[in-house]
């Protein structure tokens, strides 16, 4: 749908914020399920909290980047639509509302304990990073975004003072890096002889690069949820957590095939939205993650009802 540079100026700025991207602040949810307090009234409070404050300074960052690539937006076949390069929001209105978004979810974010507070302005930096430098930097431009995903894991691990397990953030940051290649992949696809014209860190790339981290990435992102499923303190105490690990294994795979066979992939959130496979297995793995939590249980081969036994050769005391 083509956006009218005469839309209401509110209108323009909640566009300009970029409401599509918001599941990715999802991810600050992941704690709270992995540490089982999903239905925690008072910790899924806090982490909706979190989720909404990362929409904020988000938001903001997204105005503050469009800003800076305004010029190269309107040369784009689809970017040219957004808010501030069809003229809808003008860049004044624009640099005010993104200063005043940042200062104010960081200000607020601090009002729930320090560590949450630095996890967020940490986040921010990032993001300024990238906006100024690190998208000019082949690989630390995917790194850099990939790092944001794993800060909003930790954040909703802070805000209710849990640990975050280290092969969880493995496999968040393996996963980030996995949609952000696929990205990059579908952009110079899309783009094809004007992608450096459009995004000129995409000279640094070719496809058959892409093709090479995206497969690479792809199993080590499998390999560190399996890890996790097996050998993390969570797996301990969910011993069939392993149970989850098709689903993953599927979803990586269909991502792959809607890449690779359909051309998707430029933008990872359009995806989700769309395909109904990748919504479905994401529900079941869910769904099967909370049964777990809700009815799995340590084996326990010393209680009364299945005493342990000494394997000994015939004959012996």
């Amino acid at each position: 749908m083509t956006q009218s540079p005469n839309i209401s100026l509110p209108v323009a700025l909640f566009k300009g914020l970029r409401p599509k991207q918001i599941p990715k602040n999802l991810f600050v949810y992941v704690a709270l399920v992995f540490s089982n307090n999903l239905f925690n009234p008072k910790m899924l409070g806090m982490v909706t909290v979190a989720f909404l404050l990362f929409c904020l300074v988000a938001g903001s960052v997204y105005l503050m980047n469009d800003i800076l690539d305004v010029e190269a937006d309107r040369q784009h076949p689809k970017k040219r639509l957004r808010p501030i390069a069809s003229g809808a929001l003008p860049i004044p209105v624009a640099k005010a509302a993104s200063v005043l978004l940042m200062a104010g979810s960081v200000g607020a974010s601090f009002a729930f304990g320090w560590q949450f507070g630095a996890v967020v302005l940490s986040y921010l930096v990032l993001q300024i990073f990238y906006c100024f430098r690190g998208k000019h930097i082949v690989l630390v431009d995917v790194f850099t975004l990939a790092a944001g995903f794993v800060l909003r894991v930790v954040a909703g691990a802070a805000i209710i003072h849990v640990r975050s397990t280290p092969w969880l953030l493995l496999f968040s940051f393996q996963l980030a890096l996995f949609l952000g290649f696929g990205k990059r992949r579908q952009e110079i696809v899309l783009l094809g002889a004007d992608a450096e014209k459009q995004r000129a860190i995409l000279e640094e790339y070719s496809l058959p690069f892409l093709d090479q981290i995206i497969v690479m990435i792809a199993g080590i992102t499998i390999v560190c949820y399996s890890v996790y499923s097996v050998q993390s303190g969570t797996s301990l105490k969910l011993p069939h957590l392993w149970a989850t690990t098709p689903m993953v294994i599927y979803g990586v795979c269909r991502y792959l095939y809607l890449v690779y066979q359909k051309g998707w992939g430029g933008a990872p959130d359009e995806a989700l939205r769309e395909d109904r496979a990748l919504q479905v297995v994401i529900a079941i793995w869910l769904a099967l993650v909370l049964i777990l939590f809700k009815f799995d249980r340590p084996f326990n081969i010393n209680t009364p009802e299945t005493p342990s036994r000494s394997i000994q050769p015939k004959g012996g005391r």
